[in-house]
């Protein structure tokens, strides 16, 4: 365990071992972390997926989806005993290691799992931040996730160095279908000084005009596009 473990979990600091320790047995055991994860799950895996906490306003809740063995998800309401956490997966087997998990912790009712596809929940619950890691490219993950994001909240996905190149190959979803301001890439310091973590945010343009179903935003037209273009290759 890392020193800078402390910080970032303060009173749980023997929770977040426990989960690690979940991780690295269970977890393993069943797949949900590769063998050669192991030996980096603080470094990697855990203070990875703490050091964007910042970024998630008091008291919010939050939808992590896909949330596979609890990344970033389980490790937020670790780190955050203000924030609510709705873990949603479809897949059985993580989804009953994940309820194993918080059960062990004690973390219900701040944390619920949930089994199912982030689409399943759309129309029915709104979060003020749905998050995800390593779940899929953003074109899609925009589609999976904005439903799901309250009027006045946010999408948080943790990505790699790419990011920007995933903000402009997914332009037809935020700039057409989906009524999104730009995508804005923020870079996150990790904890203890290793590589920076990488993380989109994704708001609604018009909060007061989001409703279900999702209205598609205005097609813009041939003008909009050479100019945001221009904006993009003079940053």
């Amino acid at each position: 365990m890392p020193p800078e473990a402390r910080g970032a979990f303060g009173s749980r600091l023997d929770l977040a071992t426990r989960y690690v320790e979940w991780l690295a047995g269970q977890g393993a055991l069943r797949g949900l972390i590769g063998p050669r994860e192991v030996p980096r799950l603080w470094d990697r895996h855990v203070l990875n997926s703490a050091a964007f906490g910042g970024l998630v306003p008091v008291g919010s809740t939050v939808c992590d989806v896909g949330s596979g063995a609890g990344l970033p998800g389980l490790v937020l309401a670790l780190a955050r005993p203000d924030l609510t956490v709705t873990l949603v997966e479809p897949l059985l087997r993580r989804t009953t290691f994940l309820t194993e998990v918080v059960d062990d912790l004690g973390l219900s009712p701040q944390v619920e799992v949930v089994r199912g596809r982030a689409d399943a929940l759309h129309g029915r619950r709104t979060f003020d931040v749905v998050t995800s890691r390593a779940v899929a490219p953003l074109g899609r993950l925009l589609g999976w996730s904005m439903p799901l994001v309250s009027p006045s909240g946010m999408l948080l996905a943790i990505k790699g160095e790419r990011a920007e190149e995933e903000v402009a190959e997914s332009e037809s979803i935020w700039g057409g279908e989906l009524p999104t301001v730009r995508p804005e890439v923020v870079e996150v310091a990790a904890v203890g000084g290793g590589a920076p973590t990488y993380v989109v945010r994704v708001a609604w343009a018009d909060p007061s005009r989001v409703s279900w179903p999702l209205a598609p935003a205005p097609r813009r037209t041939g003008a909009d596009r050479t100019s945001a273009r221009k904006r993009r290759r003079s940053r």
